[in-house]
């Protein structure tokens, strides 16, 4: 079947890394692992962060223009080569989708919506033709497709609303954990980071808001467990790198590595050579590092916000702590420091939870059925 997906938040082949970025490439592989042909329909972003409606008003015209072309575009093409169904990843008030439900309506063919929220807040104020945008997308979906069940209460009509966990390629990040030994001396020798000491993670990007707050509580988090051995490593970089170094300005030297941004393709290593991913999560859809981490045999320490409850399994593959709860995180963080045996049984849970429900194929065949029900024979 061939499907035309479509980004509005970023498209998958924007030259930045982010969360987005690297769940929309997961789903473009997850349905061509189950047959399809998956086309980029666009690559115009709606996304207006600041509350402009007037900046709105422009992206809704691109839009509305950008549709009739792809309409008229589509219709020129052999019955064949024209899509059988229209997928769109991450819309909600501050990017809206102003193609998809004019396109497939034009075609004939579902429109399906995939992680959609909705906060009604938003109905009046500087998001509100978004937000309206967003509810006429969801009410001419086929299906809505949840990764996160925080979202789910919001969405209309329950009766189209299909579940799909958080999922990942987890191949590469197997192989990494049978090297762990392995890949922790390489990187200890190549950073100058003690190898001795428990290593605690953090992958997360660098930028103002939720991320730096994230930071911070990390940072006061540690200060709470002054007895207790670690070294820290931080993986990510953005605008509020200085920031970030200032929240952990008072850590004792050389317990804390900025290793700066590292391309995807290298993370499972440095998964699998550390003890404990640490992060506090604040307002958190589920975080796909977190995912990935325990692809890698590596256990959690997090804040429960959001859907994060869904891909770690509190008291099993990880810890999780009221959000923004720093005293609670801390003595969470001072057991597991002290607790070696405990680490190592998380960490094999968490291969073993992850293979056996967010993997690449099983997402390919439960967006394989709920294709087959939406589109029919």
């Amino acid at each position: 079947m061939r499907i035309a997906f479509y980004a509005p938040m970023k498209p998958p082949d924007h030259p930045q890394p982010s969360g987005d970025r690297r769940i929309a490439r997961l789903l473009m592989a997850a349905l061509r692992r189950a047959g399809n042909q998956v086309d980029l329909a666009s690559r115009l972003r709606s996304r207006d962060g600041a509350g402009d409606p007037a900046h709105q008003a422009r992206i809704a015209r691109t839009g509305a223009a950008t549709a009739e072309r792809l309409l008229r575009r589509y219709r020129d093409q052999p019955a064949a080569e024209q899509p059988r169904a229209w997928m769109t990843y991450h819309l909600y008030y501050t990017a809206p989708d102003w193609l998809g439900p004019t396109v497939s309506a034009g075609l004939g063919i579902p429109y399906i919506a995939v992680e959609a929220s909705l906060a009604n807040k938003r109905a009046t104020g500087p998001w509100a033709g978004g937000h309206q945008a967003t509810v006429a997308a969801l009410a001419h979906a086929a299906a809505v497709i949840s990764l996160n069940p925080a979202d789910t209460a919001c969405l209309p009509d329950p009766t189209r609303v299909h579940s799909l966990l958080p999922f990942l390629d987890a191949a590469p990040f197997r192989t990494a954990a049978a090297r762990r030994d392995r890949e922790r001396a390489r990187l200890a020798a190549q950073f100058g980071i003690p190898s001795g000491p428990p290593w605690l993670l953090a992958v997360a990007m660098m930028r103002p808001g939720d991320k730096l707050t994230s930071y911070r509580q990390l940072a006061a988090a540690l200060a709470g467990v002054p007895e207790r051995d670690w070294q820290l490593l931080i993986v990510g970089d953005g605008p509020a790198r200085p920031a970030v170094a200032e929240a952990f300005a008072g850590a004792t030297p050389g317990r804390v590595h900025v290793l700066g941004a590292w391309p995807g393709n290298r993370l499972p290593a440095l998964y699998a050579a550390s003890d404990l991913l640490v992060w506090p999560a604040h307002n958190e859809a589920y975080g796909m590092a977190l995912l990935e981490a325990q692809a890698a045999g590596l256990p959690v320490l997090a804040g429960a916000s959001g859907g994060i409850a869904s891909i770690v399994r509190n008291g099993r593959t990880g810890v999780l702590t009221p959000p923004g709860d720093i005293t609670a995180f801390a003595g969470a963080l001072d057991k597991l420091l002290a607790a070696p045996a405990q680490r190592r049984a998380m960490a094999e849970a968490a291969l073993t939870t992850v293979a056996s429900e967010h993997t690449l194929d099983q997402a390919a065949a439960r967006l394989g059925a709920i294709l087959a029900e939406v589109t029919g024979p």
